[in-house]
Formats: C-alpha cells, sequence, structure tokens
C-alpha cells in the first residue's frame, strides 16, 4: 500500500515545531484541525473573492485534518498543493455570423503534475469563470489521484455559451480558443477530454483546429483531443452508475427496480439513464432550463431516444418532449424534488443539492445522493446528508470516469471501466474506515487522493 494508508504511515512530529507560514512573525500549529484552518485561511487572503474555490478548498481541508493530526509534514505539502503550477487565462476574439467581433475568455489550469501529465475536462458556460475553473482544476487533483494511475490535473474552460450559437459560429469560435490553447496543451503534456458543454462537435473541431496547428497530434495508445471509442463518450455517466451499483452492493441491495430521479439532461445525465436502464433501475426525469419532465412510469429506451435526439439539436428544450409522449408531465409537480424517489442523481450545477433539498429527499423516501456533476451537493447538504443518514457519491469518487478510461486507452471496455471502479470504490472506503470516518466517501476519496499525490510530491522538494 501507499505510504500513510492503511497503518503505514511514517509519523515525523519534528515538523510540528517549524511554522507553516512566516509572512508575519511565525504561524505554528498544534492539532490538524488548527493546520486546517490555517490553510483555509492562507486560500481567503489571496483569493476571498473567489467563492467556489475558497468553498473547495475549505471542504477538503476538513477532510484532511485527521492526516496533518498524524504526521504535520503532509500540511506543509497542502499549503504547496494548493496553488496550482499553471494558471492561463487568454482573449478569445471570434467573428460570429452577422460579422461582428465577439470576445469571450479563456481558461486552463494546470494544478499539479505530480502524477503524470495534465489531464482535465474543459467546460464550456455562462458559469465558467476563474474561480469554477481554479475549484474544477483543486478537485481534479484528488479524484484523478484516487483512480492510482499516472494522471495529473487540470481543468479548463470558457464563459462561451454554445446553445444559441450556430454551427458556423461554434466552429470559428473554437479554433480561436484552440489556436491559444494549444501552446499549452499537447500529448504527455495536458490532455483535455469533454466537460459541460463540450461534446463530441466541440471536441472534434478543437482537435481539427490542434492537429492543423500543431506537430503531434497524437500518443501510442492514448487518444489526444480524439476520442473514437465510444466508451470515451460515455464514461462520465456510466461511472457514476457502476459508483452507485457498488453502494448499493456494499448494503446488499441493487439497482434492479429502484426509481431514480436526474437532475440535469446533458450527456452524463443521458448516459446516466442509460445505464440505470441496462441495471433494471428506473430513470423517472430530466431537467433543464426550461423545466423537468417527468414519467411516472420510469423512462425506457425508446423515450431515451426521444430525449436525446431532442437534446442533441443546439439550443433545443426538454419541453419539446411533452408532444411525442402523451404520460410525461411538464414541471409537475412544481419542485422536481417533490417526486417520491429511491436514488437521486444530480448532474447539473455546483451546489444544486442544498439542506433543503436534502430534507425533502429523505422525507420521500430517498435512499441515496450519487454526484454525476462537480460540487452539486453543497457543503452543508454533505453533513445533512450524513444525519439523515442517506448514502452519498461524492463527485470526486463518482467522476473519475473519464481519467479512468483515458488511462486504459483505446482498448478501453465498459467492462474494464466497472472492474476499476469496483477497486476504487474499495480503496476509498478502505481508507475512510483507516482516518476513521467509516462510510464517509467524501473524506475517503479525498484521503486517498491526497497522501498518492503529497508522497509523490515530498521526493520532488520545493517546487
Amino acid at each position: 500500500h501507499e505510504e500513510g494508508v492503511h497503518q503505514t504511515m511514517k509519523v515525523s512530529k519534528s515538523w510540528r515545531s517549524k511554522p507553516l507560514f512566516r509572512r508575519q512573525g511565525d504561524v505554528r500549529f498544534k492539532t490538524g484541525l488548527e493546520a486546517a484552518q490555517l490553510l483555509v485561511g492562507e486560500a481567503r487572503r489571496r483569493d476571498d473573492h473567489e467563492t467556489e474555490f475558497i468553498e473547495s478548498i475549505q471542504s477538503t481541508m476538513q477532510c484532511l485534518s485527521p492526516i496533518f493530526d498524524r504526521n504535520p509534514r503532509y500540511a506543509f505539502v497542502a499549503k504547496q498543493l494548493m496553488e496550482p503550477e499553471r494558471f492561463v487565462q487568454f482573449r478569445v476574439a471570434w467573428i460570429d455570423d452577422v460579422g461582428v467581433v465577439r470576445m469571450n475568455r479563456g481558461y486552463r489550469i494546470q494544478y499539479s503534475s505530480s502524477m503524470g501529465p495534465h489531464q482535465g475536462a474543459l467546460h464550456f458556460g455562462k458559469h465558467v469563470n476563474s474561480a469554477v475553473v481554479k475549484a474544477m482544476g483543486f478537485d481534479s487533483v484528488f479524484s484523478n489521484a484516487v483512480t492510482g494511475f499516472d494522471v495529473g490535473a487540470a481543468a479548463g474552460g470558457s464563459d462561451f455559451y454554445p446553445e444559441d450559437k450556430s454551427e458556423a459560429e461554434l466552429q470559428r469560435f473554437c479554433q480561436s480558443y484552440m489556436t491559444e490553447l494549444a501552446k499549452y496543451v499537447g500529448p504527455d503534456i495536458d490532455s483535455p477530454w469533454m466537460g459541460m458543454g463540450v461534446g463530441e462537435v466541440e471536441m472534434g473541431y478543437l482537435f481539427g483546429q490542434y492537429k492543423r496547428i500543431g506537430i503531434k497530434s497524437s500518443a501510442v495508445g492514448r487518444p489526444f483531443l480524439s476520442f473514437r471509442n465510444k466508451t470515451f463518450h460515455s464514461a462520465p455517466g456510466f461511472g457514476v452508475v457502476h459508483f452507485a451499483k457498488e453502494m448499493l452492493k456494499d448494503r446488499h441491495d441493487s439497482l434492479e427496480g429502484k426509481r431514480c430521479l436526474i437532475l440535469g439532461s446533458g450527456k452524463v445525465a443521458r448516459c446516466v439513464a442509460e445505464k440505470l436502464i441496462e441495471y433494471g433501475a428506473i430513470p423517472l426525469s430530466f431537467s433543464d432550463a426550461s423545466g423537468h419532465v417527468y414519467e411516472p412510469d420510469g423512462i425506457n429506451s425508446g423515450k431515451l431516444k426521444t430525449i436525446s435526439s431532442i437534446k442533441n439539436e443546439r439550443g433545443a428544450l426538454l419541453g419539446r418532449y411533452i408532444i411525442s409522449s402523451t404520460s410525461a408531465q411538464f414541471n409537475d409537480p412544481a419542485d422536481i424534488l417533490d417526486i417520491p424517489c429511491d436514488l437521486c442523481f444530480p448532474c447539473g450545477a455546483m451546489n444544486e443539492i442544498t439542506v433543503d433539498s436534502v430534507n425533502k429527499l429523505a422525507d420521500n423516501g430517498c435512499i441515496g445522493v450519487v454526484e454525476g456533476g462537480h460540487s452539486c451537493v453543497s457543503d452543508e447538504a454533505r453533513t445533512c446528508l450524513r444525519k439523515r443518514g442517506l448514502m452519498y457519491g461524492p463527485h470526486t469518487m463518482t467522476m473519475t470516469g473519464p481519467a479512468i478510461v483515458h488511462a486504459l486507452g483505446i482498448q478501453a471496455t465498459d467492462d474494464m471501466l466497472a472492474e476499476e471502479v469496483s477497486r476504487i470504490y474499495a480503496d476509498v472506503k478502505r481508507t475512510a474506515e483507516e482516518f476513521n470516518a467509516r462510510g464517509n466517501l467524501f473524506a475517503g476519496a479525498n484521503i486517498l487522493g491526497f497522501l498518492r499525490v503529497a508522497n509523490v510530491m515530498m521526493t520532488h522538494g520545493a517546487v
């Protein structure tokens, strides 16, 4: 086992006498919790305006405080890890169909290459800003390391909103974005993959431009940007359901017959529904900007195909689905969380699941929430989930599908993905138990990911 996991940690008490910060006098800590608070305080001092990033730092450091108690040296590594290796922000100028020059911001944060080349998703949408990109980059350090593969961490994207753009505008934007991004990414350097608002079409345009201006556009066994294997496209959603299956199996239960509430209707949400149907579960809903559709008797493969054909049309909203279904209910009930369910799969916005949402789900008989998106459950809601006794699958663990499949290469299959998910779940569960957080998979995933990265960083020195 890696050092630090399962009773193998080498304790170094001498580090407790060293100052963690030396800006205005020496600042030391006596307990792991105090170290975590000092680290969060330092993040606030530097980036207090970046709310999402601070929330990510805070929730992670709370999980890591038991490590700082056992070996104070890890607090010094965490201080290093909080700062990304590289953060690039750039102007993306493009011309729309009317001939007007439009302007967007592009981002790429290369957070850590300790475990291997940078890898991480690209996201396009109005919600994308520097705070969101930094939060996603920081979290990807742990989620990528949890896989056990030699995978670094990165994230990026733009505040470009693709849904109301023509195909020509989308292509011109992607080409302009990649013209600048190409200076920082490439095989064995940084491999971007699909994320929110970035699907097969966008990746195709991005790769086309990279191929045109780059010298090397592929790496042996690991395609760069060009994902021809269907497993690459479905890995984020399928991985989420594989984890849900493992979590239920641990409770001597299964997905068979479970009524599942899905929030969101993007590629990940639809892949979640596809795999749920395959496992005998019953997807009940999808949602988007127009509202939500609810099928009381469940969404079968035929209905899912209809929804997919609607959503694959750029800018189309779910409301159109009610024309093709006699049983569907649109925005009825008014709140999607009022629909009775066994499991909830939030695949949409950050902090979508609040304390009120958890209480409502628990009161309606829900037994678990499994994240299909980045930080869909707020920090307060995570605490509430534990208090109410609901099963919780954190994004740090459940969203590892793309990293797994990318590491496996072009020969990856869904069965191979399921095997890796089973292994990762067992590792996370054991780590949570080792650090007195039995059943807390969020803490287990963060601790496991951190120890794997930190142990490598210690060998690299002050870099």
